[in-house]
């Protein structure tokens, strides 16, 4: 099949101003410096004492040390309101958010901005999430005069794990002064360059773990019946488990549970006598909540009960789903049309079971996250997010502070 997507080599950069292509060079001594420091959640010293000293270097107002090594910038516009005929009425607040932290990944990349940091790397392009946020910062702050209202940028920690927007909220990033809405993007080698995936409601899932112990009675494999066999007790639980997705959730939802790990046994005829397995449970309704709680738990001690086990279980929720308001959804589209190509240049159907702290945001407050088409094949730049040999196409950067500039301009106006 012909794809119907831009072609790298062909993107139209004509539609990013010149003002912004000119911080192209900036934007990718910014990636490529963070990505030489890559560091784990809520371990970003490095990257935020960067993040601070450029802002500190433009005369951005900020707050750092939030939820340990969270950043939040404020610029404020001067542009007159004309919807304000109130004196010192309160003018709309909008967030950006950016995530700063790396994987427990090796690079495998030899470029000359690899990763310095044994088995620690930018494997997922926050680096790039960072680069952008801080050249939109600079940008804003030379431009107040274009926009009335208040930009908050959020710079944060611990996305990956585990999970820095939860503790940035608690710490009051969205309160003095309020904040109305909030907008962010990932870089997406799952997109070509030249294109942006922008949809209402769901975007990408929620995501519950849970880790279970089965706990039966060991003997010789010669004589099961004086056992209670964990691993055949753990082989049903895993099958039924299938039977959640494919017979009590509706067919139009979707839905995934998956044993990602399984362990029983320390030799070929002993039955052992205690099997432990790790599974994923992802879903983009948010009315299941508790729901695959409720049905996990259901089947493990219906089974167990069955075959005469016990079991011990750990279900946890990591990140409610990625829900996009329609108002900022369609003010994110109408910008990306400007900037990209379309029709094509836009992907409405781009939702994926992958995971994203993003969400507790728009649990608060109105707001929209979208995808930045960042690979390009052409350049060996297509690898999936990650992995160890993940990079992305830099032109991305300075499209993503255009769009972010544009979002600022249209939502206050």
């Amino acid at each position: 099949m012909v794809s119907t997507f831009p072609n790298p080599s062909s993107v139209d950069l004509s539609r990013i101003r010149l003002s912004i292509r000119s911080l192209q060079p900036q934007l990718i001594e910014w990636r490529r410096r963070l990505h030489q420091q890559p560091e784990l959640g809520f371990q970003e010293k490095l990257t935020a004492e960067f993040v601070s000293q450029k802002l500190q270097e433009w005369g951005i107002k900020h707050q750092i040390g939030i939820a340990q090594t969270g950043i939040v910038a404020t610029i404020k516009g001067n542009k007159p309101d004309p919807k304000s005929k109130i004196e010192n009425s309160k003018l709309p607040v909008l967030a950006i958010r950016a995530d700063m932290d790396a994987l427990p990944i090796q690079e495998l990349n030899e470029v000359p901005y690899k990763s310095q940091h044994d088995g620690v790397m930018h494997a997922c392009g926050h680096d790039g999430h960072t680069a952008i946020a801080l050249g939109t910062a600079y940008y804003l702050q030379q431009h107040h005069q274009d926009f009335s209202g208040t930009v908050k940028i959020i710079f944060q920690p611990a996305e990956e794990s585990p999970g820095g927007a939860k503790p940035m909220i608690e710490a009051g990033v969205l309160k003095n002064p309020d904040v109305d809405a909030i907008i962010g993007l990932h870089l997406w080698n799952n997109l070509p360059l030249g294109t942006v995936g922008v949809r209402s409601g769901a975007l990408m899932a929620a995501v519950e773990c849970f880790n279970c112990t089965i706990l039966g009675k060991g003997g010789h494999g010669a004589l099961p019946h004086q056992t209670v066999d964990s691993v055949v007790v753990a082989a049903q639980i895993v099958n039924a488990l299938q039977t959640i997705v494919a017979r009590n959730v509706n067919p139009i939802d979707s839905a995934v549970v998956t044993v990602g790990e399984l362990h029983a046994g320390t030799k070929r005829n002993v039955i052992a006598d205690t099997a432990r397995m790790s599974a994923t449970v992802r879903y983009f309704n948010p009315s299941f909540k508790g729901f695959f709680h409720q049905r996990v738990e259901q089947i493990i001690a219906g089974i167990c009960q069955s075959q005469g086990a016990k079991y011990e279980l750990d279900y946890w929720s990591l990140y409610p789903p990625v829900i996009n308001d329609v108002k900022m959804a369609q003010l994110v589209r109408s910008v990306a049309e400007e900037v990209v190509e379309t029709p094509v240049g836009i992907v409405p159907e781009c939702q994926t079971m992958a995971a994203e702290d993003m969400s507790f945001f728009l649990e608060e407050v109105p707001g929209c996250y979208f995808f930045l088409g960042s690979a390009n094949p052409e350049k060996d730049l297509a690898y999936p997010h990650h992995h160890p040999r993940f990079d992305f196409d830099e032109t991305a950067l300075g499209m993503g502070v255009e769009i972010f500039v544009r979002c600022v301009e249209k939502f206050f106006s």
